[in-house]
């Protein structure tokens, strides 16, 4: 590494940290000042005209004040009501200064969160939180999104168009025949590995081709692995495999830790067809014997599509001893224009990753 890409990293990582700490910081004290408000407002009956009042005092008090608008204050005291039994009382005085005691400001009940999940609360932005606090009536519904939005650096919008996505709803959806083909305690583990859905956001191609959208998929394999979920390590692209004299090539080629068996995923840039699972079955059933080690469990197969119908795919599964998945992917193109210009920018993830 040159000196320059030292420096950079390191400007980069430290700016990374100084978000992360002033955003902790500001949840904090929105936390403690919407916490004041609801007290007020239950114990005085204050009513709407109190919090404009409020709100014009800080600005004369504090000139240039940001942040502290009527409907700000509003949020804040639903922030704190919301979350004032997962979260005990915090002293805004006692905040420690260096980051690695930053964690003892809120005390975590057991319970409720578990300190990665805490970790993910003070890392998303208040913005974020108002907006799954006003679409998510789910504790669980809006950790879920959560974790989302700060494993992949979400947007606001981009946090609101996967809300109207019905991510959540689809988790656990993905068209298979795991139950029939894999032993118990792998069907589990392979569902909540795979999804119904795919947001490849750094690919923006028009052009209908498979082999234009796996370009993008092998130019972009560190995006592709953060969307496919935990325990994937890229195997190859195009894996070849020989047959009495004949060649046959596997779009894309993974290993998952988690199910300890080769995933091989074949890329349909049309809707769902029912003779694409006999061609992935073959793959699946080459893998096992030429391929898969002896320790392995056995291979499995996904199929990406651009549309399915659910309908279609179960039908098409019925007669099939392979274990095969069947989801559908976006593009950076197929998004609402709007949604385009606000994606995170995978050279700039890169770099914050690295």
């Amino acid at each position: 590494m040159t000196l320059l890409q030292d420096i950079s990293s390191q400007i980069l990582q430290s700016r990374y940290r100084a978000a992360r700490l002033v955003n902790r910081e500001l949840l904090l004290l929105y936390f403690t000042v919407g916490k004041r408000l609801s007290e007020k407002v239950a114990a005085e009956k204050w009513g709407a005209k109190v919090l404009e009042q409020l709100s014009a005092d800080l600005q004369n008090q504090l000139p240039g004040l940001r942040g502290f608008s009527y409907r700000n204050l509003r949020n804040m005291r639903q922030f704190a009501e919301a979350y004032s039994q997962l979260i005990a009382d915090p002293s805004y005085s006692q905040v420690p200064i260096e980051d690695n005691q930053s964690e003892s400001i809120w005390q975590i009940p057991s319970a409720k969160l578990s300190d990665q999940d805490f970790k993910v609360f003070v890392g998303l932005g208040f913005s974020h939180h108002i907006l799954l606090l006003n679409r998510c009536h789910d504790l669980e519904e809006r950790l879920f999104y959560m974790r989302k939005a700060v494993a992949n650096q979400w947007t606001h919008e981009m946090l609101d168009w996967q809300i109207k996505a019905r991510l959540y709803q689809k988790q656990g959806q993905l068209p298979n025949n795991f139950e029939q083909t894999l032993s118990e305690p792998l069907k589990v583990t392979a569902l909540q590995a795979f999804k119904d859905e795919y947001l490849l956001d750094f690919i923006n191609v028009e052009k209908d081709d498979e082999r234009v959208v796996e370009k993008g998929i092998v130019q972009n394999i560190r995006e592709f692995i953060l969307k496919m979920g935990t325990g994937f390590s890229f195997v190859g692209n195009q894996y070849r495999l020989v047959i009495d004299e004949q060649e046959f090539f596997v779009d894309l080629l993974f290993f998952n830790r988690q199910l300890q068996c080769l995933v091989a995923v074949e890329l349909k840039r049309s809707e769902f067809k029912p003779e694409y699972l006999g061609q992935l079955s073959f793959y699946v059933n080459v893998l096992n014997d030429l391929v898969r080690l002896p320790h392995e469990n056995p291979s499995i197969g996904i199929l990406l599509c651009k549309e399915k119908s659910n309908a279609i795919v179960e039908y098409a599964f019925q007669g099939y001893n392979t274990p095969m998945g069947v989801a559908t992917y976006q593009l950076s193109s197929d998004l609402p224009e709007h949604l385009r210009d606000v994606l995170p920018d995978p050279e700039a993830l890169k770099k914050l990753l690295d």
